[in-house]
């Protein structure tokens, strides 16, 4: 007697997630363009930023666009950031005494900022009642998934 060899549901489901990390990781880190206002623009500035921000492209599934503007007002540095990916569009602003310390914060705003509109969008996601549920619910009396009592 042969056996198959059929893969099991743990196996497929650890093919899944091996598929969409290669998927992830092949996906490029958003296009970063840097706005240099009242300060003399740096390469280290520049390279950090793009350093931070490649981390909050992984969490989309999309190319992806950042604007970074930063700003120095005195003893102010402000930064701004505007992140578009498809029809999401994400924006912070942060405030510091340094603009390393603004990117890190932006970084981190933003990247929070996604983690909600991706948990938001998997929760939105529910899945619609089989024929078999719908079938087995109008026989014995109670509503199915779909219809409230």
């Amino acid at each position: 007697m042969e056996r198959k060899t059929t893969t099991g549901k743990r196996s497929r489901a650890a093919e899944r997630k091996v598929r969409a990390t290669a998927r992830k990781a092949a996906l490029p880190p958003p296009a970063l363009t840097v706005t240099f206002r009242h300060v003399d623009s740096s390469d280290a500035l520049r390279t950090y930023a793009e350093r931070k921000f490649a981390h909050v492209g992984k969490l989309l599934k999309r190319p992806s666009e950042a604007h970074l503007i930063l700003t120095v007002d005195k003893y102010r540095q402000h930064g701004e950031v505007t992140l578009k990916s498809g029809r999401l569009a994400v924006t912070a602003a942060e405030e510091t005494k340094d603009l390393y310390a603004v990117i890190d914060l932006l970084a981190d705003k933003v990247g929070r900022q996604l983690k909600s509109h991706l948990g938001k969008s998997k929760t939105k996601k529910v899945r619609a009642p089989s024929a078999g549920e719908i079938l087995s619910a109008s026989q014995s009396g109670r509503p199915s998934g779909g219809e409230r009592a």
